[in-house]
């Protein structure tokens, strides 16, 4: 078996254990069992966090060693990532409805259907997100980062756009509500009964 199907073999494997749901779970990266039973809460979540992170930066290290022709990381381009993006979308595991799908736009098909499977965009952020800081960390500098770039947040952008229109679904942040006003209306009440004190001792 050759490098090129190894990888995707554990590309794969990676994606088997991720389910498929409505919150936009990451399809790329799967559960993580190493870290050790004695650790903390936060400290579990960090080492999963910095797993997950060293895993995806030596897939993408694979993907530029199988690269036609194979590419060095110091000439790796935004369009590079773009074109390693888009080659996970043949693992990924969200049906992304197309405009003539009669389940267009709705959250929760009644049947199947033979629209393609895709990367989540939660997926693909939260990858990029990693892949952006483990380029860092590995000696690259920050104004040269290729997944920083702007070509891939249009991407992105344009993912998420496009998955929200399809499968019905707002990937839109919710806004915290404001807690009522009450030092200033406490503040003005004050004011305005020293104002009417004012007038009475007039």
């Amino acid at each position: 078996m050759d490098s090129s199907s190894s990888f995707n073999l554990e590309l794969e494997s990676s994606n088997s254990d991720n389910s498929i749901n409505n919150n936009n779970n990451n399809n790329i990266s799967s559960s993580n069992n190493n870290t050790s039973a004695g650790s903390s809460s936060g400290g579990s979540t960090l080492s999963r966090y910095e797993n997950q992170k060293r895993r995806d930066w030596n897939t993408f290290g694979q993907y530029l060693r199988n690269h036609r022709p194979p590419l060095s990381l110091s000439r790796c381009s935004g369009a590079h990532v773009l074109e390693f993006l888009r080659y996970l979308d043949q693992f990924g595991k969200t049906k992304v409805h197309t405009p003539i799908c009669p389940f267009y736009g709705h959250p929760n098909p009644p049947a199947p259907c033979p629209c393609p499977l895709r990367q989540a965009w939660g997926s693909l952020d939260a990858l990029i997100g990693r892949l952006r800081a483990a380029y860092e960390e590995n000696g690259g500098k920050p104004e040269n980062n290729p997944f920083g770039s702007r070509a891939v947040r249009l991407y992105l952008r344009e993912v998420r756009d496009l998955q929200s229109k399809a499968r019905g679904i707002s990937y839109e942040k919710k806004k915290r509500k404001r807690p009522p006003p009450q030092q200033l209306t406490s503040s003005a009440s004050g004011t305005a009964a020293q104002h009417s004190g004012d007038h009475h001792e007039g």
